[in-house]
Order: structure tokens, then sequence, then C-alpha cells
């Protein structure tokens, strides 16, 4: 087992309320329970020594090589070990939650299979409970492992015999061609008795029902354009990132991924973002997975009645997956970090920062379909009118903007954005449904953010937009200006806007969010560049009309994809991901561009043919 294999050597699985990583060498080194956001039982990810693993793989015997990949159009995880004795296939996934019920049990199944030759495999099961701060027990009984901790209970079964090796399960198993083997791990409340005894016929019956579900739910799709793997394989990613119970996204499977290997920058991204999950709602509509969305916007819809019942703030900026405000952010500081990069951090103090962006946000998503605006009904509509004429005395204020700098308040040009969005948005659904509202107040707020945007952040020497007022910082948040109408995509103003970031963010098609030397955010050290960012650089190149370099970093962006089409949150300076792994909001910005990029290139084919954004 590699100490810390790159970030993007892995593969995720997950049963729509929580998720696992799968590294290419066999080793599940990520798993919390029983939530996204729940502590984590293996994060070796995170410390080699005390986090944690599940290893279920072939012997290591010189000249073996590993591949990845996952089942055609499905979450179902194949990693291929071939060696000159013969290859062998680990099959891991878990079973999609059908109930929307939340529940403490959770199943991953993890077959194994020998497809040529002969083939050893050994299974290492060492959990280490709550980050690796609980005891734990272990003790076998009619081949079943039992691992008993506070508050939680695992066991491991497996259709070959098992050892205990202190409080960890070992075994081993020899396989020829044609001959399947299984280990299965049910982690449960701590009273939950014992599953059933297992066999090999019932694990090759769960995973087909596995891919039974994903490949009937992908073909609902209606995608029809020029990247359908990519663009499924990241609708596929965004579902096993949402919280089935309630419809919400988390940011990623992972906390603690650092941005720069060695830095501080180690943030725990397993909860809610407003941001990105409603930025998720255009993706997911232009796939044609309106429940899905509607979903979420009626998640959505909750959190802002108990931000105006309670009489604070509408909304804060991310939750947790059922809706909890409260995310303390602590340290843990017996674990080294991936690569010695400390602290790791969990829970997220980001959480109560000001961040006026997110109303803007929240509008775009109740506002992007009839589905999701009629769904809403009066009452909905009730709570996004007293949250607009809130938001009317409240936009014009400092904040810490898009990307949680925690570096103080500026007046941060997206954020005005964006506040000019929300109010533009419930215009438009009051006018398109006849609903009550101050429209006249709205209407003088939304005119007098748009000229004091182009007022105070134009900067004359960039010729540009820039990231806060008076400052000379350009900001790739602002690439998302012409995809909500603020601009239009060929004005002058927004061109010479787009040329600027090209010249300061820019660097071979990937883009940087802003520059932390010239507007510092109070951290040490530096990032790569932001993925999200780089395919709203794709989408506004598009809308602009320069479809060649356009569709040239859209295809070039798929290099830094990993083996199985995964992307983290950053692209460090060798090409390498960095950040919390896979991450929704990359997944769900690669679906915006592809969607715009495929619209742009249909209408130079057919300049007739009216836009479809």
């Amino acid at each position: 087992m590699e100490r810390y294999p790159p970030i993007a050597e892995h593969g995720l699985v997950g049963d729509l309320q929580t998720a696992a990583l799968v590294s290419g060498s066999g080793v599940v080194d990520w798993f919390a329970a029983p939530r996204f956001d729940g502590p984590s039982i293996f994060a070796a990810l995170l410390d080699h020594d005390r986090g944690g693993a599940f290893r279920f793989a072939p012997d290591d015997t010189p000249g073996t090589r590993c591949k990845q990949l996952y089942y055609p159009d499905t979450a179902v995880l194949v990693t291929r070990f071939m060696s000159p004795d013969g290859v062998g296939e680990i099959y891991d996934c878990m079973a999609p939650d059908r109930t929307g019920t939340p529940t403490a049990r959770h199943v991953l199944v993890r077959s194994a299979r020998a497809v040529r030759g002969t083939v050893r495999f050994g299974l290492e099961c060492r959990p280490r409970f709550d980050y690796g701060r609980a005891a734990h027990t272990c003790a076998l009984r009619d081949g079943t492992a039992a691992f008993r901790a506070p508050g939680t209970t695992a066991y491991l079964q497996t259709t070959f015999p098992l050892r205990t090796d202190g409080t960890d399960a070992e075994g081993a198993v020899t396989l020829r061609t044609g001959q399947l083997a299984a280990a299965v791990l049910t982690v449960d409340a701590p009273d939950a008795p014992a599953p059933p005894p297992l066999s090999v016929a019932a694990v090759e019956d769960r995973f087909w029902e596995v891919v039974d579900f994903w490949q009937r739910w992908l073909h609902t799709s209606r995608y029809r354009g020029r990247w359908p793997g990519v663009v499924h394989r990241s609708a596929i990613t965004l579902k096993l990132l949402t919280y089935a119970p309630t419809g919400a996204p988390v940011a990623a499977a992972t906390m603690g991924l650092p941005e720069q290997i060695g830095g501080e920058r180690n943030w725990d991204y397993r909860y809610t973002w407003v941001r990105d999950a409603s930025l998720s709602v255009r993706a997911l509509l232009d796939l044609g997975f309106a429940e899905e969305a509607a979903q979420f916007t009626g998640w959505l819809g909750e959190r802002l009645r108990a931000g105006l019942d309670a009489g604070r703030e509408p909304l804060q900026i991310m939750y947790r997956v059922d809706g909890d405000p409260h995310l303390p952010e602590e340290t843990l500081p017996h674990f080294e970090g991936y690569r010695g990069s400390a602290p790791v951090r969990v829970g997220n103090d980001a959480a109560g920062q000001l961040q006026l962006d997110i109303y803007g946000e929240a509008l775009f998503a109740l506002s992007e379909g009839r589905e999701i605006a009629m769904r809403a009904g009066y009452h909905g509509w009730r709570n996004i009118a007293r949250t607009l004429d809130w938001l009317a005395d409240s936009w014009d204020r400092p904040d810490e903007g898009i990307w949680e700098t925690r570096g103080g308040r500026k007046d941060f040009t997206f954020s005005r954005l964006m506040c000019w969005v929300a109010f533009d948005r419930g215009l438009r659904l009051a006018a398109a449904y006849g609903r009550p509202a101050d429209t006249v107040r709205w209407t003088a707020a939304r005119d007098t953010i748009l000229e004091q945007v182009m007022q105070r952040a134009w900067n004359d020497r960039e010729q540009a937009l820039v990231q806060y007022y008076g400052g000379a910082v350009l900001d790739a948040a602002l690439l998302l200006v012409p995809r909500v109408g603020f601009l239009a995509p060929r004005t002058e103003s927004w061109l010479s806007t787009l040329d600027a970031v090209e010249r300061t963010l820019v660097s071979d098609s990937l883009v940087h969010r802003y520059d932390p030397a010239a507007s510092p955010d109070g951290l040490r050290g530096s990032e790569g560049t932001f993925s999200l960012c780089t395919f709203l650089y794709v989408d506004a190149l598009a809308r602009a009309g320069r479809l060649r370099p356009a569709r040239y970093a859209f295809e070039k962006m798929q290099t830094y994809a990993n083996h199985a089409g995964l992307f983290a949150e950053e692209i460090g300076p060798g090409g390498e991901q960095l950040g919390n792994f896979p991450q929704a909001f990359t997944h769900l910005s690669l679906i915006m561009a592809a969607a715009t990029l495929d619209d742009a290139l249909d209408r130079q084919r057919d300049p007739l043919a009216p836009p479809a954004f």
C-alpha cells in the first residue's frame, strides 16, 4: 500500500447518503458514516498510520499493473490487477438509497474475481473510528468479524476464512479463472444485529441491482451533445454526492485534502454550499433531471423559511445535508495530514461568514424552470418575496466574498453582481406567474446595483470589472457575468474584461480564482488553478463567440481528469489534482460548459437557430 497515493488515483462509490474512496491499488482509504459529514471509519488518506484502511487486492507481485474504471454508465468501480501469473478484478459498489429515509446502515460490497490465471487476494480491514479517536474491539464469530466502537458497529463478512489481528481482521483467498470471492462491510447502529450469512450468489445479485439502478437512472438523461461520456460521468458524480433524504448535494466527498501540498488550506467540504448546489440546478435541468433539481430547491426554500422565521440573515453560506446550520470547526492534531498537509480540519467556520452572493444563486436556482417555480407554490413565493424585501435594505454591505477569504470584508463585485441577479430573477418570477411583489422597490435596487457596479468596479487601467471596488485585482468568479445576463456576452466592456482575465489569471487555458499575492486572503501559501473557473472560462468564451479557443480549452481540460473521469478542486503546477475529491462544483460547471459549447457550435452550423440558453 502506497503511503499516500495521488489524490486523483481514486474512484468514488456511494449509496446516496455517504461515499467511499478506493485507491487504484484496491484500498478504501476514506469512508465516513452514517452520512457524508459523519466521522470517518477509514481515513488513511489523511493519516496513513492512524486513519484506518480496508485493503482487498492481490498480493504484491513484481510487474503487477493496476487499472481502474467504472462499469459502463454506473457508479460501480472496477479495479484491475494484471500480473505475470494472472489478472484479477475487484468490484466495489454500494446499493443506492431508494427510500429517502436516513439510515445508520451502510453496506460496502467488495467482490473479487480471477479473469485469467491464478490470483491470490489478500484482505486487511483496519477501521479507526471517529477520525481515529475512538477505541474499538474486534470479535470473530461464525466467520463474521464484529468491530464495535462507541456509537457504531461494523460487521465484516467474507466468503473465505478470516482471522483477527488484535482489533483488526485479515484473510486471503486464491482464485482461479472464473472463480469469485466477496467481502462485505456493513456499518450500522451500535445495537444492530449481524447481517444474514453471506453468499457469492447474494453478492452477485446485489451487484446487478446496483448496475441496473444506475443505468436506468442515466437512461433518462436527455443530453445528446458531443461529450456524452464526460457529461454523464459528471452527472453520476453529482448524483453520488447528493444526500437522497433531502436532495442536498455536498461540495465534495472528503475533508482535509490540501490545495497546496504541505500547506494550511485544508478544508472540510462535506457540506451543502448554497452557491454550489444552486448552480447545480441548471446543470441538472440541462440533462433532464428535473426531480433532483426540484428536490433541492424544496430544501433551499425550507432554509429560507427557517432563516426568515428566526429573524436572522435568511441564508447562511452552507449547511449540513439535513439543514443543520451548526458546523463548528476543529482541528485533528493527531492526524499528520495528506503528505504532511496540516492542520486537518473537521467542520467549517466559513459557515458564519457573510457572503451576499448566495441570494443571487438561490434566486437563480428557484427561477430556472417552470417545474421549479410552480412547485414552490404561494407560500414558497412569500418566502422569496420576504427575502427580497430584506435584501433591498441589506445588499449594500462589505462581505467576505465568494472565495471565503479570511482577510477581512470588502465591497466584492461578485457579491453585488449576484444581488443584482436576485432582484432580476425575482422580478421575472413575479411577472411570469402574477405574484404579489414590491416591484418598484426591487426594480430600484436592481438598477442601483448595476449603476454602482459599472461605476465603482470598473478599472480604467485594466479595462475590466475587478474583484472589489477601487481595486485592480481580477476575479474569475466574474466569468459568470454573461451567463446571468448582467452584461451581454459580446459587448465591449465584457470582452475587455474577458481579455483582462486571460492576461492575468489564465495559464495554458487553466484559470486561477484570483492572485493571492495581489489580494491577500489571510492565509499562507498558494494554490493551484481552480477547475470550476476553467469551465466558467470555457462557457464565457463560447458565449463571446470565441469557439475555437473555447472548444480547445474544454478538450484540454479533459486531459486533467483522472482515469475514471473525476476532478478534484484544483490543478497543481505539474498537472496534479489538488483539494477535496471529487468536487461537485467542478463537475456541475463541466456540464454547464458542455451545454453552452454544444449550443454555440450547433448555432454556428445553423445561424438562424435560436439559442438554447
